[in-house]
């Protein structure tokens, strides 16, 4: 005598094999924008005094934020980080430390221990408005994930809303969008970026180091904006110039926003 489960044998490879052939993820490359801390000398104390105000001035912007850490400033590579005083540190002030760029061996089989990625050097971190050294920057990545609406070479032109976690990238161009962007959006230029529209989110123009680039918009409101690396938060943002018709540009290393 044999037992039976009530399906017939053939249905039940069917559904089997269906399981089994239907894809369950997607695996794909992917750049983000990180803001990157790159640390000059290992003084935690610090580190805290000169971090904590920056996150205070936009709290919003580094909650729950990843951040990488850059270590080839630092005068010796032979010197212990510290990196659980330094992860616990990064996390009490809201922010997640992923990984680390630069460094030594000693200081990559550290940060292993606490589970911290060994990310590449792709680009000098560049430095805030104010010209820190201690500089929570943008390193040049191009964006690539899921939610943007494209990387387009050359200039782009869009005239549809740009969507809160969206990004769009004009890879060596310059970006024109005719339609409101959202808070949590993301627009990127290697030139300039033109809004002709109420402009949330964040506008990153000179993606690639372009000094002489700009942002124009009819209708600031922007979460953060940044030419060449150099940026400002909302917080920083005059309150008399928000609303208005503005342009955002680099003078003498100095980012400078004046109204059109």
């Amino acid at each position: 005598m044999s037992l039976t489960t009530g399906i017939p044998a053939r249905d039940q490879g069917e559904g089997h094999e269906t399981a089994k052939t239907e894809p369950a993820f997607e695996l794909k490359a992917a750049a983000f924008i990180l803001p990157v801390i790159r640390l000059l000398r290992l003084d935690m104390d610090a580190v805290e005094a000169q971090l904590m105000p920056k996150v205070k001035q936009a709290p919003a912007f580094f909650q729950n934020t990843p951040v990488v850490i850059e270590l080839s400033a630092l005068p010796s590579a032979d010197e212990d980080v510290g990196f659980p005083q330094l992860v616990g540190l990064l996390r009490g002030l809201g922010m997640i430390p992923i990984g680390v760029r630069g460094g030594s061996a000693p200081q990559h089989e550290a940060a292993k221990a606490m589970e911290l990625a060994i990310l590449s050097d792709t680009a000098k971190p560049p430095r805030s408005e104010t010209g820190e050294d201690v500089a929570l920057g943008m390193p040049v990545a191009g964006p690539s994930d899921d939610t943007q609406i494209g990387v387009e070479p050359g200039s782009h032109f869009i005239d549809r809303p740009v969507r809160s976690g969206q990004r769009v990238y004009a890879a060596g161009g310059d970006l024109t969008v005719i339609a409101a962007v959202n808070s949590g959006a993301e627009l990127m230029a290697d030139g300039n970026i033109h809004v002709y529209a109420p402009m949330r989110g964040r506008a990153i123009a000179g993606l690639h180091g372009d000094t002489k680039a700009r942002i124009f918009c009819s209708d600031l409101q922007a979460e953060l904006v940044s030419v060449a690396g150099h940026y400002r938060v909302s917080d920083s943002i005059p309150a008399n110039l928000k609303g208005c018709r503005t342009q955002v540009f680099l003078d003498h290393d100095v980012l400078r926003i004046e109204p059109l």
